[in-house]
């Protein structure tokens, strides 16, 4: 397998700077909205296309980082020499000779790493680790011939920047230019947002195309096709063009009309770009996995849960989980697929980390099993919060917002910046593990079960941090949250449930019907409602 090791970015989009190391077969990239999922698809898709035109097409003033270029323009005075450069490089590995030269080109005297890497092809010390390593980068940073441009310029003081005299350049790490039919890598991206986009499916089929048919394949379709086309205009147009005579109808046989391009892709004989968008985002992904000797060496899929049913993006997840020889990339928002697939290949992209994103690897086996069993989950609502208050049950969930908001002086759980998330006692020190690997700040919320020494203290040892705290009430008569409720609100409990019970006391009706009392105690008392203390210290401790 031909895979990616490493991606260092500099100066592109979001990203100042940006290193990641990445899994042989399954990357899951996880991230709130603009912490740079999809920056990170897009640089490795650049820099593996070795397209200058596909970085002309997008632009290098959508690709440089805003921030890098704001500084420069404000600098007095702007010299040449502090003009930023964009850097995408990525490490590769699994690379084997016959695929990049050829042994009649090596000479007697060059070896072969004990990978079987080329040393002088793409093997160098031209990164920004200065590190012997096979790879390649782009790097796009002012032309030197026009340096007297440039600096005349920069004097005048413009408020625009001058992309124009910037060289956009696709080499190794042995700084040999690389051209993209010379790519060392097949890959392909699926932007499930680009699925109804008539030139993004006509790539994709390109693609397809070029990855599962073989170099003699493609020339003798190509030759085919061209004379299929000439035999319709001499027999098919014959009738109609000889009527005429100076002009005639034809067919288009230039390169932007060849196989490649009018080739489809059809499911039951209809072309899949006729389907909904969900079957083609599940057909496109799973075409795209099929295992063929010329196929993707590569694949990169972002958010591929869009337009999916619960249903399909189950299957969709096996047929993930079946493939091999290939190394996947996943930016997604669903918990199903970073969970179900494996949470230890996930890697969190936060707005407080980008420069080194948090990789799950360390996470236990026993826990990332867990999540992968378990019938639901909040694993991305905890990954990409900054603070958390964990919960036992849906009463504690249903009355939470009322009582914080009661303790801290009218403000509330969303101003604060807290996510609640139920959890279940059973799983809480998942949950907590996970807390510990990423660094937030979490309160757990429990009962005592009779036994607060042994099942609120001694239980959760291993997991207690400053930043992980466990809060339930010492006494152990009041041993649930409802007995605590009923205790410290028993005038409003009294008043609001002594009609709805027949045999049952107020107090054991409450323990009967649980999520239902909490609702109608948030309905109709919510203002009247005095938290238990052990609330209010969890309260105060997660504003901190």
């Amino acid at each position: 397998m031909k895979t990616i090791k490493k991606l260092v970015l500099k100066n592109f989009k979001r990203f100042r700077t940006l290193e990641i190391d990445f899994d042989k077969e399954l990357n899951i990239l996880i991230g709130g909205n603009e912490t740079g999922k999809s920056s990170v698809l897009q640089a490795l898709d650049i820099v593996m296309s070795c397209s200058r035109s596909k970085v002309e097409t997008l632009g290098l003033e959508a690709l440089f980082n805003a921030d890098c270029i704001d500084e420069y323009l404000k600098k007095m005075p702007q010299n040449i020499a502090d003009l930023p450069e964009m850097v995408i490089e990525i490490y590769l590995e699994g690379i084997i000779a016959h695929e990049l030269d050829g042994r009649n080109n090596i000479k007697q005297s060059e070896t072969l790493a004990p990978n079987g890497i080329i040393a002088h092809e793409l093997d160098g010390r031209n990164n920004s680790k200065a590190i012997g390593h096979v790879g390649i980068k782009l790097v796009c940073k002012p032309v030197e011939e026009y340096t007297a441009d440039i600096r005349k310029i920069l004097a005048e003081n413009h408020e625009s920047f001058p992309f124009e005299y910037y060289d956009i350049r696709f080499s190794t790490f042995a700084d040999n230019s690389v051209h993209p039919n010379k790519k060392p890598l097949n890959h392909l991206l699926i932007d499930s947002a680009q699925i109804n986009n008539d030139y993004a499916t006509r790539e994709y089929t390109r693609s397809m195309y070029v990855a599962h048919a073989t170099v003699v394949q493609r020339n003798r379709h190509g030759f085919e096709y061209r004379q299929a086309k000439s035999k319709f205009k001499e027999e098919i147009l014959k009738d109609l063009n000889e009527p005429l005579q100076e002009y005639q109808f034809g067919v288009r046989t230039s390169p932007k009309a060849s196989i490649e391009t009018d080739i489809i892709i059809t499911e039951d004989d209809i072309p899949i770009e006729r389907k909904g968008k969900g079957r083609q985002c599940f057909i496109k992904t799973e075409f795209a996995l099929h295992d063929r000797e010329h196929s993707l060496d590569i694949l990169l899929l972002e958010e591929p849960e869009n337009h999916l049913s619960h249903i399909h993006m189950r299957k969709l997840i096996e047929r993930i989980k079946a493939s091999s020889k290939k190394q996947l990339l996943i930016a997604t928002h669903s918990s199903l697929i970073s969970t179900r697939l494996n949470l230890k290949k996930a890697i969190i992209l936060s707005e407080k980390n980008t420069e080194k994103p948090i990789s799950l690897k360390e996470l236990s086996g026993e826990t990332a099993e867990f999540f992968m069993k378990a019938p639901d989950n909040n694993v991305l609502e905890l990954a990409l919060c900054k603070k958390a208050i964990l919960v036992e049950g849906d009463a504690e969930f249903i009355l939470i917002e009322a009582l914080y908001k009661k303790h801290t002086n009218d403000s509330s759980l969303d101003a604060d910046g807290v996510h609640v998330i139920s959890v279940g006692g059973t799983s809480f020190k998942r949950y907590m593990e996970l807390a510990k690997l990423l660094g937030i700040r979490i309160a757990v919320i429990r009962d005592n079960d009779g036994d607060h020494q042994a099942n609120c203290i001694d239980n959760y040892t291993e997991y207690v941090s400053e930043s992980i705290r466990v809060f339930a009430d010492e006494d152990n008569s009041r041993y649930t949250f409802e007995v605590c409720m009923y205790q410290d609100n028993k005038a409003v409990c009294d008043a609001k449930f002594s009609l709805r019970r027949r045999t049952l006391s107020v107090e054991d009706y409450m323990l009967k019907n649980k999520a239902d009392v909490a609702f109608f105690l948030l309905k109709d008392c919510a203002n009247d409602l005095v938290a238990p203390k052990y609330f209010q210290q969890a309260a105060e401790w997660i504003r901190l």
